[in-house]
Order: structure tokens, then C-alpha cells, then sequence
């Protein structure tokens, strides 16, 4: 083995296709080749569906079908009897037959390879990021990471680039909040390989395919209420 792979060794595989659990969190993901089969949508998964651009609507739904798959597993419903639809944040909330579930937490990422839902009790993140879109990442490496993080990449590899963005990612998705602003900065990257953020966060990477996906789970401090701002940005370039 040469070159950046042979740094360090990689992340553990994630089949695609198959749903996987971790820590009380289900996990899919998906490749976007191949026939494509719409998911059965709802009036108002429609109504948010039409309101997109046209070239953002496959991807949305196929985040949707995936996320519906993992609640009606989860619950023992049809799938078509649940929603996925947005909060003001733009963040997904699950309804099912009309009943809001605040119990269920869903999170969907989209890379131009790969779909991803994941689903848990307590607040989730989940996020992708091509190894390809490692040069763009470092771009922008000081907007998310703290100058104390940047050794934990900076002889890492394209995959602990890549792993950095989808963990902080990850993680204010899972917060609710932005990865525009201050908020990466606040969410502490401790460790890679496993990987470690500070507070009561828990976190997994994996790489399926060429692409590495990130999974943080989030304690809610009691008491303290949901952001209400918009949701992180796709990894640059991907």
C-alpha cells in the first residue's frame, strides 16, 4: 500500500444496503446508481417535494424513502403511513397516521454517490463526505476545525480530512444548529481513530465505498430547548 492510504490504517467498511446499528441508532446507506423507484409521498411531502428545484428533488426523496424505512421498521408501521417532513429549521421530524414523534430523531445526508438515513432516540447526526472532496476540505479546515484539531488531520490522509468535516457535520445536525458560524468550533474533535467529540456526544465513522460517513448521537440536556437555525451545509465539493 502506498501513498495517503497507507498513513493510517482505514475505517471500518459499511455495506451499503443493508441497515446497520450502532449505539441505539439505526443506519442506512445507499449508492444513488441504478433504477430509481420514488417512494410513496404524502400531500404534504409533496407540497415540500414541488417547492424544490428540480435537480434537488430525486436526492430528497430517496433521503425520505430510506428515513421512512427505518421509522416503520423501528415502530411496525408501513411506511407509507410515515412522514418526514421539515421543521423551520429545515431539520426532518417524523409523523405517523397525523401523530408528531418526538421520541424519534431522524437525520438524511446526500454525497453525489451515496444516500444515508439514520434514526435513534436521542438526537442524531449523520453526514457524508467523498474522499475525492478531501483538497476542498482543507480549503476551508480552519472555519471547522480549532487550531488544536489540526494535527489530529494533518498527517491523516484524505480519510481523516474528510472523517473531520462529516464528525462536525455530524454533530450540528445533530445539535440542530449551523455549520455556517461558530458552531463546528464549539462541537470539541478530541480524537479520529475512534473518534471522540467533547460533551455528551457519542460518535462512529465508517467508509463505504469512497466515502466516509460520520454518526453522532446527542444527549439533550434537560431543559434546554432546540435551536431554531438552519441545518449544516453539504460536504464541499461532494
Amino acid at each position: 500500500m502506498t501513498g495517503e492510504s497507507a498513513v493510517r490504517p482505514g475505517f471500518p467498511a459499511l455495506a451499503p444496503g443493508r441497515v446497520h446499528r450502532w449505539g441505539g441508532a439505526a443506519l442506512l446507506v445507499v449508492r444513488r446508481c441504478g433504477p430509481y423507484r420514488p417512494p410513496p409521498l404524502s400531500r404534504a411531502e409533496r407540497r415540500v417535494l414541488e417547492a424544490l428545484p428540480a435537480w434537488r428533488r430525486a436526492e430528497w426523496a430517496r433521503g425520505r424513502l430510506l428515513a421512512k424505512r427505518l421509522v416503520g421498521d423501528a415502530l411496525a408501521v408501513p411506511p407509507g403511513e410515515v412522514e418526514v417532513l421539515p421543521r423551520d429549521d429545515g431539520s426532518p421530524r417524523v409523523v405517523v397516521g397525523g401523530v408528531p414523534m418526538t421520541a424519534v430523531h431522524v437525520s438524511i445526508s446526500h454525497t453525489a454517490r451515496h444516500v444515508a438515513a439514520a434514526l435513534a432516540p436521542d438526537p442524531v447526526g449523520v453526514d457524508l463526505c467523498g474522499t475525492a472532496s478531501a483538497a476542498a476540505v482543507r480549503r476551508v479546515a480552519d472555519h471547522v476545525l480549532s487550531p488544536g484539531e489540526l494535527p489530529l488531520v494533518a498527517a491523516g490522509g484524505a480519510e481523516a480530512v474528510v472523517a473531520a468535516w462529516a464528525l462536525k457535520e455530524a454533530a450540528v445536525k445533530a445539535d440542530r444548529s449551523s455549520v455556517f458560524g461558530a458552531a463546528p468550533r464549539g462541537v470539541a474533535l478530541l480524537g479520529l481513530r475512534p473518534p471522540v467529540l467533547g460533551g455528551r456526544r457519542r460518535a462512529m465513522v465508517w467508509r463505504a465505498d469512497d466515502t466516509v460517513l460520520a454518526l453522532v448521537l446527542a444527549h439533550r440536556q434537560a431543559g434546554r430547548p432546540s435551536r431554531q437555525t438552519c441545518v449544516g451545509a453539504p460536504c464541499p465539493g461532494g
